[in-house]
C-alpha cells in the first residue's frame, strides 16, 4: 500500500514538472517573438517629416545676400575745381592744377579756366580766391595769357577812355589797358578782369607797382 502511494506521488511530480517546462517554453517563445518585433521596428530607417517652406520665412544663401546687399554709394562730385564749387553755390576752391601754373614769385594769379583770382605771398594764398569775369576767349577781347607786372593804378572814379565805362579801383598790368577793376560778374569784359567791388579795392590797396601778375 505504501508502495502504491509512493508511485502516485512520483507520477504527480512528473506531471507538475512537465507542465512547468511546457509553460516556460511557451513564455520563452513569446519573448523571442517580441524581441524580433522590436528589432524589426528599430531597423526601419527613420525619415524626418518634410516641412514646406513658409512664405514669410526670410530667404538665405547667396541669392539672399545679393538681394539684401546695400547699394554702392553714388560718387561724390569733384569740388576741387573752382568752377564746380561756384556752380554749387559754395566757396571757390583753387584746384591743384591751378596751383601748379602760378609760380611762387607771382603776387596775383588769374585762372581763366575756373574764372578765379587770388593774391599770394611766397606761394601761400593771402586773399581769395574770388570769382572773376574775363574777356571772352578766342576773340579780340580775350584776356591775354602770360606773366605781367602792375604798371599803374587808378582810383574809384576812373572811366575808360576807350569804352567810356566805369573802371573803379583799376590796377593796370598788361598792354592795351588791361586791368583788374570792379565790374559785372555775369557780363564779359573787353579784356580786363572784372572783380566784385570789395575785391577790386583790396587788389588796388595791396598790389604794389611792379608786382608780378600771372594769367593762365
Amino acid at each position: 500500500m505504501a508502495t502504491a502511494g509512493y508511485r502516485l506521488t512520483a507520477a504527480l511530480a512528473v506531471l507538475v514538472v512537465a507542465g512547468t517546462t511546457a509553460t516556460g517554453w511557451q513564455g520563452a517563445h513569446r519573448t523571442d517573438d517580441a524581441a524580433r518585433s522590436v528589432a524589426h521596428v528599430s531597423a526601419a530607417p527613420l525619415v524626418a517629416p518634410s516641412v514646406a517652406p513658409s512664405a514669410a520665412s526670410p530667404a538665405t544663401g547667396p541669392a539672399a545676400e545679393r538681394a539684401t546687399a546695400p547699394a554702392a554709394p553714388s560718387p561724390s562730385p569733384n569740388t576741387a575745381s573752382g568752377t564746380a564749387a561756384a556752380a554749387a553755390g559754395g566757396t571757390p576752391v583753387v584746384s591743384a592744377w591751378a596751383r601748379q601754373f602760378c609760380p611762387r614769385a607771382a603776387t596775383a594769379c588769374v585762372d581763366l579756366t575756373d574764372r578765379l583770382t587770388w593774391l599770394q605771398s611766397g606761394g601761400r594764398i593771402s586773399y581769395g580766391p574770388v570769382r572773376i569775369e574775363p574777356g571772352p576767349p578766342s576773340t579780340a577781347n580775350a584776356t591775354p595769357l602770360g606773366t605781367f607786372r602792375v604798371e599803374w593804378k587808378a582810383g574809384p572814379d576812373y572811366i575808360s577812355n576807350e569804352y567810356h565805362e566805369p573802371m573803379p579801383w583799376a590796377v593796370f598790368f598788361a598792354p592795351g589797358g588791361v586791368a583788374f577793376h570792379g565790374g559785372s560778374l555775369t557780363t564779359t569784359s573787353h579784356g580786363c578782369v572784372h572783380l566784385d567791388l570789395a575785391s577790386a579795392r583790396y587788389y588796388h590797396d595791396h598790389l604794389p607797382i611792379g608786382a608780378e601778375v600771372v594769367v593762365f
